[in-house]
């Protein structure tokens, strides 16, 4: 399993913001294969975090065309910087 942490300061994040990660959200889930996702805002800070089985499902999600779009809207609009992490899980372990 793999994860995609994004970390984010952010910027003007208006409702096409709300819309534009809503849809993304249910692309990711139900095109790509993401298992999970979970985002936290604290003041200007954002952070991602979201599970892929695969580092080909990572790619085309990084690759689809929806999403390229709102990767442009993020870098002109609603962030003033980014950081993108592609991690592989070597362990999982939890409670409950």
């Amino acid at each position: 399993m793999f994860a995609v942490i994004f970390k984010a300061k952010t910027g003007n994040q208006d409702q096409r913001y709300a819309d534009t990660v809503a849809t993304m959200r249910e692309l990711a889930f139900s095109k790509y294969n993401c298992q999970d996702f979970i985002a936290v805002t604290e003041g200007e800070q954002e952070i991602a975090i979201s599970y892929w089985l695969s580092e080909i499902d990572i790619q085309n999600w990084h690759q689809d065309a929806q999403h390229a779009v709102a990767q442009k809207w993020g870098q002109e609009k609603w962030y003033s910087s980014y950081c993108v992490e592609v991690v592989e899980i070597k362990r999982r372990y939890g409670f409950g």
